[in-house]
């Protein structure tokens, strides 16, 4: 990190490597928009080869906690966003931004005001009375300067305002949305030091974004409001500010903002609940960019390969749970078996069931079971818990359905009579076994294997039963249908 203010010229800087900066507030959990953005981050600066920097905006005292930051670390982590620098805490630079807003000052670009709340709050209200936008009315900008100096001294609070140009307008061109024009008179001149001496997110960042040689900006469009602000801010010190990219932000399937009511927002959720990181990147990475019309699973590579800002919509995108689902279990289907058979003992570890006690092949057998069922993680763990525990949690319609109809009773005793005498316990042999013993009984098959199969998982869908005899092999298949017998029948 630079200790100093670098001073790069504009055509130094156009010249450097691409730097992009992430840079979240740890002040509550990591929600889909700002992943979106740390991943559009990402792909923008591997595509060109630059640098990825991480900083934590933490310079909000009431609100950031170290617990967020380090879940921020930990999503970024696990999604495989490594960054190439950081992380920087904002809060650490606190002592430059201060320097800097005090430059601002002795340049004349900035004036120490000392307004009371009460006085402020009673121009809002004016302002809203006569329908017009809030601007301050620069009352303290034409103090004497020796007042001001006796009202410091005096220990007087007071906030340091920009002061903005009466004229003309602050323009740039944004690299999502075109060329944008502000009227500064429209701006009024705001705050870039608090009354407690704590400088405000718009000098802190684009001191940083300076200081750190930021070379494009990329973040979501509620901060399009603040750019022009920055850009005066870095105009005024006399540096040239980055190129700006705003990402419209991202709305539910009713094309209202994305809130809880659309289902979880917070980027862990998905993680915790068995979403690979492959299809949240994939996903992710088509929420407001596409490469064409057709084409929606990209590999890592290919991201990096065919991202460009250039291809990234104006239009909200739209956050569509069910596609999500689908596309988890694409990658579920799709992932090497070997990388997928490690990643589901680790997720059924994490839930239990200690899957070192069982025998290795046996358990890829099981896991492999249920690739095709299965969209997330979460999924195995609930689709084999019948085989991985002793005890058998049944559902009652399950039962109620199979195991009480007429007939059931016989039908258990029937195939555990046939099991019990099988040679082997292999599926070429149980399956003629089973089919001569419908046919005996002039029973549909399924009249047999639902009964039998409520007995031995406990619910009535699972894998071709079987599989699911021969993975629970005959001991357990005998108790599993003693115990329906004496309890459940």
């Amino acid at each position: 990190m630079r200790n100093n203010l670098s001073d790069l010229s504009a055509v130094e800087k156009e010249m450097s490597e691409v730097r992009v900066r992430f840079a979240p507030a740890p002040t509550g959990e990591l929600h889909i928009g700002n992943v979106r953005t740390a991943l559009f981050d990402w792909l923008f600066v591997r595509h060109h080869g630059g640098a990825f920097i991480l900083r934590i905006e933490d310079t909000d005292r009431e609100r950031s906690r170290q617990e967020w930051a380090d879940q921020i670390i930990d999503l970024l982590q696990w999604l495989g966003l490594c960054w190439d620098e950081g992380p920087y805490y904002q809060s650490q630079r606190i002592g430059l931004h201060q320097e800097m807003g005090a430059r601002l000052v002795e340049l004349g670009h900035a004036y120490p005001c000392f307004c009371s709340s009460e006085r402020l709050e009673g121009l809002r209200l004016e302002a809203s009375r006569q329908s017009r936008p809030f601007i301050y009315d620069r009352h303290c900008l034409n103090l004497p300067r020796e007042e001001v100096e006796q009202r410091i001294r005096a220990g007087e609070r007071h906030v340091i305002r920009f002061r903005v140009a009466d004229s003309g307008v602050t323009s740039y061109n944004d690299l999502v949305y075109g060329p944008k024009e502000f009227e500064n008179h429209l701006m009024g001149d705001f705050v870039i030091v608090r009354s407690d001496g704590a400088p405000t997110f718009l000098l802190s960042c684009a001191v940083d974004d300076h200081d750190m040689a930021i070379t494009h900006v990329i973040r979501g469009d509620d901060h399009i409001s603040n750019t022009p602000k920055q850009i005066l801010i870095m105009r005024a010190l006399g540096w040239e500010p980055p190129q700006y990219a705003h990402l419209p932000l991202i709305c539910g399937p009713d094309r209202a903002p994305l809130s809880k009511r659309h289902g979880a927002t917070a980027f862990a959720h998905y993680r915790d609940h068995g979403y690979l990181s492959e299809a949240l990147m994939n996903y992710l990475a088509l929420l407001g960019w596409a490469y064409d019309d057709a084409t929606q699973v990209f590999s890592r590579e290919e991201l990096i390969e065919k991202f460009s800002i250039e291809r990234v919509s104006r239009s909200p995108a739209v956050f569509d749970r069910e596609k999500l689902l689908w596309m988890n279990g694409y990658y579920i289907r799709n992932l090497p078996p070997e990388v997928m058979r490690a990643r589901v003992r680790e997720w059924l570890d994490r839930c239990g069931f200690e899957t070192g006690r069982f025998d290795q092949q046996w358990l890829d057998g099981i896991i492999g079971l249920e690739i095709e069922r299965s969209k997330t993680l979460e999924d195995f763990a609930a689709h084999l818990a019948y085989l991985l525990r002793d005890e058998l949690e049944y559902n009652q319609k399950a039962v109620d359905k199979h195991l009480k109809r007429p007939k059931a009773a016989e039908v258990l005793r029937a195939v555990r009579s046939a099991l019990a005498d099988a040679p082997d316990f292999r599926s070429e042999t149980i399956e003629p076994l089973l089919r001569t013993l419908s046919e005996h009984m002039q029973l549909s098959f399924a009249a047999i294997a639902q009964p039998m199969r409520v007995a031995l998982t406990g619910v009535d869908a699972s894998p071709p039963i079987f599989d699911v005899l021969f993975y629970l092999g005959r001991q357990r298949v005998l108790e599993r249908i003693d115990h329906a017998l004496a309890h459940l029948v």
